[in-house]
């Protein structure tokens, strides 16, 4: 076989557990929201097991010893299994990823990635870390926040991973729009922002606080105040599940978050507009449609959570379509600065 042949085939391979891997962490994501929307992230006290067990206590004689053990917090089996399939599914997830890294590791000298795999690894390791320390800080704010950027930030590599592998022959005459790869870029730092600021509301249970459009209830502005509504480190708390901000605080980060929705929808819109009109080839326009379709559709659904009070399905929704959203800037921003 020749040396072609065999880079083909290990870069299919590899191409084909990282699809498998994206698909996987789209359902990490959906359900880490499930689990956060449902107020399950404490469902298990304990990590990596269950009240000591690697699935949840459900008879009798389990729950009575797993409530003599963990006192502070009585069995919820509904709750605790939230938890725990998640965990299942970002362990398989962390499991594909070492994979991905061992055989781009193995295959180095037929060209497959290196770095990219093994920052990867590096990322989904943290992940896990972040997960445990979400249990044993109580749901402290930052590490919440910090557990969903980097599952996003999994997520986002993989697929840039995926397209770094994926031969697709984008036409590199249309220099029309290439210098609008900047800008891209940009958005992708302002996205970014917005997803952080969107992971602050939630983990502060300020996702209600404001229950008007387009900014909040009247009389929002003399309720604002930065003093604490923004500290990193909070005072310390046995726990910090169903938020620890007074009310004013919480309408500060929603306010904030609300404006920055503002900001990063306008500048997406120039964005997509901008490449669409000048572009040349079919390739960019349809590349900017996708990003403008799932910027509209995560706009109706940030609109909708204020309109029916976050209701479950569109609240995990909102977290999902977010994530496309990221995806679909990241394939852009990858095709405006690749270069010929």
């Amino acid at each position: 076989m020749s040396d072609y042949a065999l880079y083909t085939q290990h870069n299919q391979l590899v191409k084909k557990l990282v699809f498998i891997s994206i698909l996987l962490a789209f359902v990490v994501v959906a359900l880490g929201a499930y689990t956060r929307l449902t107020h399950a992230g404490l469902g298990c006290p304990d990590w990596p097991t269950c009240y000591g067990q690697i699935d949840v206590p459900v008879t009798t004689e389990q729950i009575t010893k797993a409530e003599l053990a963990f006192p502070e917090r009585p069995v919820e089996p509904h709750k605790a299994w939230n938890e725990m399939i998640h965990r299942y599914f970002a362990g398989v997830l962390g499991l594909l990823i070492l994979i991905i890294a061992l055989l781009s590791f193995k295959n180095r000298s037929q060209g497959t990635p290196l770095r990219l795999p093994f920052l990867i690894l590096i990322i989904v390791t943290l992940q896990a870390a972040l997960g445990m320390w979400t249990v044993t800080m109580k749901l402290m704010p930052i590490v919440v926040m910090a557990h969903l950027l980097g599952g996003f930030t999994t997520l986002t590599l993989l697929f840039l991973l995926y397209l770094r592998l994926k031969s697709n022959r984008i036409n590199r005459s249309d220099f029309s729009v290439k210098k609008y790869g900047r800008y891209a870029l940009i958005g992708l730092v302002i996205l970014t922002g917005q997803i952080a600021l969107g992971g602050w509301t939630s983990s502060h249970y300020a996702a209600l606080s404001c229950v008007e459009l387009p900014i909040c209830q009247s009389g929002w502005q003399e309720q604002l105040t930065f003093e604490d509504s923004f500290d990193l480190i909070p005072p310390k708390r046995d726990s910090y599940e169903f938020g620890h901000l007074p009310h004013n605080e919480r309408v500060t980060i929603h306010v904030v978050h609300r404006f920055g929705a503002i900001i990063t929808t306008v500048y997406l819109i120039w964005l997509i507009l901008m490449v669409y009109l000048k572009a040349k080839t079919s390739t960019f326009k349809s590349l900017a449609l996708l990003v403008g379709i799932a910027l509209i559709s995560q706009v109706m659904l940030g609109i909708s959570n204020i309109l029916f009070s976050l209701p479950l399905a569109i609240a995990v929704a909102h977290n999902v379509v977010a994530a496309f959203l990221m995806l679909t800037l990241v394939s852009l921003t990858y095709s405006l600065r690749r270069k010929i």
